[in-house]
C-alpha cells in the first residue's frame, strides 16, 4: 500500500514535466482535465515518476498497454535519454500506436492476451527494466498526485468520481484524498460492459472477467483488471461505483466536446457520464483521464 508521504515525494519528481491541469467548471460539478497533458493522459504522471526512480536504466524500458501508458513511457524514456520497447495489443486505436511511435518507441503489436507474456519476454532478452501500467507502487503514487490537486483547489469538494480497469489511478487518488479528507466520497466510474471492479466490490473480492468480453467497451483504456495491489488500495479506500452505458460514455464524449471544449476520449469521458448519474451527491469532480480519441470517431460524434 502506498501512502501519503510517497504521493507528495511523487509531485516533486514529475513536478517540472507535468501540466498541473486546472480544475474546470461543468454542469453543476467540474472537471480535472488530464487530458491536457503533453501525452494526452494522466499516465504520464505514473511513469515519469517510475522511471526517474528506477536504479538502471541504461538497457532500457519495456511497458505493455493499450495506449496512454504507452506514450507516457515512451515520452519519459526519451526524456531520459533511454529506448522504450512497448507491446500494444492489437485492438489499440491506431492514433495510440502511430503516437508513440513518434515518440520515438519502438512497438510490438501482439494478440489481447499475450501483451504481458511478450513484454516479460523482451524484460529478460534485453535486460531491461519493466514499467508496469499499473501494478507498481510508484506508478500508482504517480497517479495520485492528481488528488492532491484537486484538493488543493476545490477543498469544498464531496465527490471525485474516478475511472477505473486497471486501477492504479484510483488506487493512487484514493489514497492521497482519504489520506487528508476522508470523508470526500470517491467513486469509480466504469463501462457496463467492463464493470469487473463494480462486480469485486459487490462480491467482496476480485471477481475476473474474460479479456474478450472486456474487449466489448469503446473504452479502450479501460479494458484491463485490477491487480491485487491495485484492489487491495480499492478495497480500502473506494465508497462505490458506477457503471455507464456506451451510449453514455459516447454521449459525454460530444458533451464535453461541445459545452467545455475539451477532447476526450471514450475512456476518458467515463468519469463525466457517472458525475451525471450522483444528482445530488453534492460538489463532484470528474476525472477526464485522456483525449486521445480517433478523429473519425470524434466527427461521427459531434455530426450526431
Amino acid at each position: 500500500m502506498i501512502t501519503l508521504s510517497s504521493i507528495r515525494a511523487a509531485a516533486e519528481v514529475i513536478a517540472p514535466h507535468v501540466v498541473r491541469t486546472p480544475l474546470l467548471p461543468f454542469g453543476s460539478g467540474w472537471l480535472k482535465p488530464e487530458s491536457l497533458q503533453p501525452i494526452g493522459a494522466f499516465k504520464l504522471r505514473g511513469a515519469l515518476n517510475a522511471l526517474a526512480r528506477l536504479e538502471d536504466r541504461s538497457r532500457g524500458v519495456v511497458a505493455y498497454s493499450s495506449g496512454n501508458h504507452a506514450q507516457a513511457v515512451a515520452y519519459a524514456a526519451r526524456l531520459h535519454g533511454v529506448p522504450a520497447a512497448i507491446v500494444m495489443p492489437s485492438n489499440t486505436p491506431e492514433v495510440k500506436v502511430e503516437a508513440t511511435r513518434a515518440l520515438g518507441a519502438e512497438v510490438f503489436i501482439v494478440g489481447i492476451t499475450e501483451r504481458v507474456q511478450r513484454a516479460e519476454e523482451l524484460v529478460a532478452e534485453r535486460g531491461a527494466a519493466l514499467i508496469p501500467p499499473f501494478d507498481h507502487p510508484d506508478v500508482i503514487a504517480g497517479q495520485g498526485t492528481i488528488g492532491l490537486e484537486v484538493l488543493a483547489d476545490l477543498p469544498s469538494a464531496d465527490v471525485v468520481v474516478v475511472p477505473m480497469s486497471g486501477g492504479g489511478l484510483i488506487s493512487g487518488v484514493a489514497t492521497a484524498i482519504k489520506s487528508i479528507k476522508p470523508e470526500v466520497r470517491v467513486i469509480g466510474a466504469e463501462p457496463a460492459l467492463a464493470g469487473d471492479v463494480a462486480a469485486s466490490l459487490r462480491a467482496g473480492q476480485l471477481v475476473r472477467w474474460d479479456p474478450v468480453e472486456r474487449a466489448r467497451t469503446v473504452a479502450d483504456a479501460l479494458r484491463d483488471e485490477p491487480s491485487e495491489l491495485t484492489w487491495a488500495h480499492i478495497s480500502a479506500y473506494v465508497d462505490d461505483v458506477v457503471t455507464v452505458t456506451e451510449e453514455e460514455i459516447l454521449g459525454a464524449v460530444a458533451a464535453l466536446a461541445r459545452q467545455a471544449r475539451l477532447v476526450a476520449e471514450p475512456s476518458g469521458a467515463v468519469a463525466v457520464a457517472a458525475l451525471a448519474k450522483l444528482a445530488g451527491a453534492g460538489t463532484g469532480v470528474a476525472v477526464v483521464s485522456g483525449g486521445n480519441i480517433d478523429p473519425a470517431l470524434l466527427a461521427r460524434l459531434l455530426a450526431a
